[in-house]
């Protein structure tokens, strides 16, 4: 599987519920720690990040994920994308329906590609 099949799983997973956590990296001891931005957090560490995928997986559901502008460059062991991703789902009562920008990284480790890096965010005007 290369990146751009990864990233298209990771949107499938989020789709079905699927656990997300595995589709991240663990942090290395001589590295800074993974980051991932998300909408409205910032999860630092891949403990962290996977705590929180798991907690999003079983507090939301119903979710619609279309990508618009999938965009990936892979090299040997590294590969960055970014996309446009209309994202709604529910959450207890509330419905979140947002256009969002997203940008990352990929690693190739251990033969299956992780993200070590994630930002999705929401533009405003200014």
């Amino acid at each position: 599987m290369d990146a751009r099949a990864t990233i298209h799983d990771y949107y499938d997973s989020l789709r079905h519920g699927a656990p997300l956590d595995t589709f991240f990296a663990d942090d290395r001891p001589a590295d800074d720690p993974i980051v991932k931005f998300g909408i409205s957090e910032r999860l630092v560490g891949s403990d962290a990040i996977q705590e929180g995928l798991r907690d999003q997986t079983a507090s939301t559901s119903d979710w619609t994920v279309e990508s618009h502008d999938l965009r990936v460059t892979q090299r040997d062991s590294v590969a960055w994308f970014s996309d446009v991703v209309a994202l709604s789902w529910d959450e207890g009562d509330a419905h979140h329906e947002y256009y969002t920008r997203w940008s990352g990284t990929l690693e190739h480790r251990d033969g299956d590609w992780r993200f070590v890096g994630m930002h999705v965010s929401v533009a405003t005007d200014l």
